[in-house]
């Protein structure tokens, strides 16, 4: 996959942050997707790329953009052919209540780099290099966090635990606080809360607990690139979820643990643009002449991590309009 096409999907992921950025505490998370889903949808549309959304909002009927089986690109003769897994703006209440941590972010890689990954939950384990090939995600917290430390070279309680905060966790983090770890509980943003813990500066070592499926593809996605490792397994709510597994997953069986490139492998690109300040990535900001943003470029191929600050002069991108963002 040309690497070229990394800075054209950090150009969207920028674009999906600032646009969903200005909607920021007006309290109406589906105001915050909506300007972030037409702003990426928009900006995917002036690459030279035949793509494919294989992880987005949604299906057709329950999502007006960038609906999985949805095409983007200027999908011209000779354009190379891009699955895409994506989350316009992950965190959505994140970004309407004004709290940290929202991000925009992309998945790319050549066709068939991403498990078509159903709409429904997903028990997760997620550590850094430090951690590959350590933890197991059929093994209790309580051994994980052990075998981490120990791989780590220092104490339980010198640990960070990244934890979903949800009624359905209490039990998991019950465990981890009898183990001496120290806990993170975030309201949403697992992907970049996974991300986190193969950055250093984060203080964060290992994510556990239950999670979105689809968002457990973007997050190996990045993990590919970084180093790390993840596990995962689905957990049905119904019925109609499972069979929908079975439609999607083919001969796989549903109910095994998913390795790291199960859920993603190949020569995969992923971009995320920081829309809130959090732990991963600062917010967009403001100012006279237009914004600043953050984003992250990771390239699996050459493992390549680059973090961008980007300064954009609205004079000079007339795109960026007041009822949205324009391709142009």
């Amino acid at each position: 996959m040309d690497r070229n096409l990394a800075l054209e999907f950090v150009r969207v992921t920028e674009a999906a942050a600032i646009m969903s950025a200005r909607t920021m505490g007006r309290g109406d998370a589906n105001l915050s997707d909506q300007a972030a889903v037409s702003a990426m949808r928009t900006a995917f549309n002036s690459i030279d790329m035949d793509g494919l959304v294989v992880i987005g909002e949604g299906e057709r009927d329950e999502a007006p953009m960038l609906f999985i089986g949805e095409q983007v690109g200027r999908r011209r003769q000779g354009h190379p052919r891009i699955d895409l897994a994506l989350d316009p703006l992950e965190g959505t209440s994140l970004c309407a209540y004004g709290r940290a941590g929202a991000i925009a972010v992309i998945a790319a890689g050549p066709a068939g780099c991403f498990l078509h990954a159903p709409d429904t939950y997903m028990d997760k384990i997620a550590v850094g290099p430090a951690g590959r090939g350590v933890v197991d995600i059929t093994l209790s917290p309580t051994e994980n966090i052990h075998r981490l430390a120990e791989a780590k070279g220092v104490l339980a309680e010198d640990l960070t635990v990244i934890i979903l905060d949800r009624s359905r966790h209490q039990a998991l983090i019950e465990e981890v606080r009898n183990t001496g770890a120290r806990i993170r509980l975030i309201q949403d943003g697992d992907v970049a809360a996974a991300i986190a813990t193969t950055r250093e500066e984060t203080g964060i070592d290992l994510l556990l607990g239950i999670g979105g499926a689809p968002e457990g593809v973007l997050a190996a996605a990045a993990l590919q690139c970084t180093g790390g490792d993840m596990q995962g397994r689905l957990q049905f709510r119904n019925e109609s979820e499972r069979e929908r597994a079975r439609h999607m997953m083919g001969d796989r069986d549903i109910d095994g643990v998913l390795q790291m490139h199960d859920l993603a492998h190949g020569e995969i690109v992923f971009a995320a643009t920081g829309v809130t300040t959090g732990d991963l990535l600062k917010g967009v900001r403001f100012h006279k002449s237009g914004c600043t943003t953050q984003s992250l470029v990771m390239r699996a191929k050459s493992g390549t991590v680059r973090l961008v600050d980007t300064d954009h002069n609205f004079s000079r991108k007339p795109n960026y309009t007041a009822d949205g963002f324009v391709d142009g």
